[in-house]
């Protein structure tokens, strides 16, 4: 854990082992992400939860992107500012690619996974292309609600677009993420989200409502609610000119 105290953390550090296992058993798609740039990273989350405004003690999970074209990560991590982070597991994804019209580059920020912006699941659809754009069938979608963004096409300008992290076509453009794609929302592979929405990896919110006696039907029946679950997407952008080694190209990975 990157400065995070030991005393009384026992339990939390066996939570997080735990979910370290669920991850590299679950999700097919992985990044080893060094130590080098987990550090840059918690720097760059912890400013963005500065600026926004947001402070906590005890420790929670957060859902980090890094938007940089050369990329196209997420990373989960628990902890808080005041003690330090883990990282829990990392996969590729897609986000914004500007210049098409309603393209949007996904917006830099801290967005928070609440009840005012209730999530819901896929319907399997296909359009004119055969493209499942939500993915398969009851994949969750995340909704952050709608964000402030210049938009990526004619002249730019100041539009807003609906932010939310969801699946893609598992046969057509999963095989894309790590590259910059979507009209602005948050690609992520299947499994990933499979075990975010198990897990309740961001379902502070919703636990909440259900420990009040609401009945959420977005919630899958099979959920194993996690200790200190979060509420918080962060989108940073690390501006890497290169890409590293650990976030290969889509065409490296699969070799």
């Amino acid at each position: 854990m990157l400065g995070a105290a030991t005393s009384g953390a026992e339990g939390l550090q066996a939570a997080d082992a735990l979910l370290r296992t669920q991850f590299d058993r679950e999700v097919a798609s992985r990044l080893q992400v060094p130590d080098l740039d987990l550090t840059s990273y918690v720097r760059d989350l912890e400013g963005a939860l500065m600026r926004a405004g947001i402070a906590w003690v005890e420790p929670e999970l957060v859902v980090l992107v890094d938007r940089a074209p050369q990329v196209q990560a997420l990373l989960i991590v628990r902890g808080s500012p005041a003690i330090g982070w883990v990282l829990i597991g990392a996969s590729p994804v897609s986000t914004g690619l500007p210049g098409r019209f309603e393209h949007f580059l996904t917006p830099l920020g801290a967005f928070e996974h609440s009840m005012a912006n209730p999530d819901f699941r896929a319907e399997g659809t296909r359009n004119d292309l055969g493209i499942r754009g939500y993915g398969r069938k009851g994949s969750r979608i995340y909704d952050f609600g709608w964000a402030a963004q210049e938009k990526g096409w004619a002249r730019g300008g100041m539009s807003v677009m609906r932010l939310q992290m969801h699946s893609t076509d598992p046969d057509v453009l999963e095989q894309r993420l790590g590259t910059a794609q979507s009209k602005g929302c948050i690609r992520i592979p299947a499994s990933l989200n499979e075990f975010i929405d198990r897990r309740g990896i961001l379902d502070a919110a919703y636990q909440a409502e259900l420990a009040d006696g609401a009945r959420l039907w977005v919630l899958r029946a099979d959920r194993e609610a996690t200790p200190g679950a979060g509420r918080w997407l962060v989108v940073v952008d690390s501006v890497r000119n290169e890409r590293p080694p650990w976030a290969p190209a889509p065409m490296e990975r699969r070799r």
